[in-house]
């Protein structure tokens, strides 16, 4: 078999792998997360999610499958991708510094019918930390998606909120993990709230 066959032969059985271990290790806990964000959806609430990099990325998808449709037409939901307005995110970054873009926008918008949706792979961004703490101080629950050891983001969390941990090491197979629970997230609310 040719090298780069064999490596993206690697490649699939490693993530086949992590959504095989997520499978057993995170069903009920995605029952649980998706129950939380239609509860804050049903009641008016909206869904503040954030990331940085390829996580920012799967926050903007996880957002525009709300606000227009994920696999079924109904009303658009409420969600806002903290990282996608790049004027409040450089005003901040310079203003304030980068460990508050995200904390800066949940103190303004967030409310405590709302729900902090952030996604990280190692747990330790500082900027995510900190948004985590500002819905805390705002009483708004906390949907932490992470992997890795679930870093100092996870040590945040308290009473109410859920953690949805990657079993997995690699940044790459946690991020493609998190796309399928963000699918499975959207597929449980339209369901809820519409079937």
């Amino acid at each position: 078999m040719p090298h780069d066959l064999q490596r993206f032969r690697s490649i699939c059985n490693d993530a086949v792998s992590a959504i095989e271990l997520s499978l057993e290790q995170l069903a009920s806990g995605v029952l649980n997360a998706g129950d939380l964000l239609a509860g804050a959806l049903e009641v008016g609430g909206k869904l503040l999610v954030c990331g940085n990099g390829g996580s920012a990325a799967e926050a903007m998808h996880m957002s525009s499958e709300l606000v227009g449709r994920f696999e079924m037409q109904r009303p658009g939901l409420a969600a806002i991708a903290l990282g996608s307005d790049c004027s409040v995110l450089t005003s901040l970054g310079n203003d304030f510094d980068y460990e508050a873009i995200y904390a800066k926008q949940v103190q303004a918008l967030g409310l405590e019918q709302d729900v902090l949706v952030a996604l990280t792979t190692s747990g330790n961004s500082a900027n995510i930390c900190r948004a985590i703490e500002a819905a805390h101080d705002a009483e708004m629950p906390v949907l932490l998606l992470s992997g890795k050891d679930g870093g100092r983001a996870a040590q945040l969390l308290g009473e109410g909120d859920i953690e949805l941990r990657v079993p997995s090491a690699s940044t790459a197979r946690i991020q493609e993990v998190q796309l399928l629970l963000i699918h499975a997230l959207c597929d449980h609310i339209d369901h809820s709230l519409f079937a």
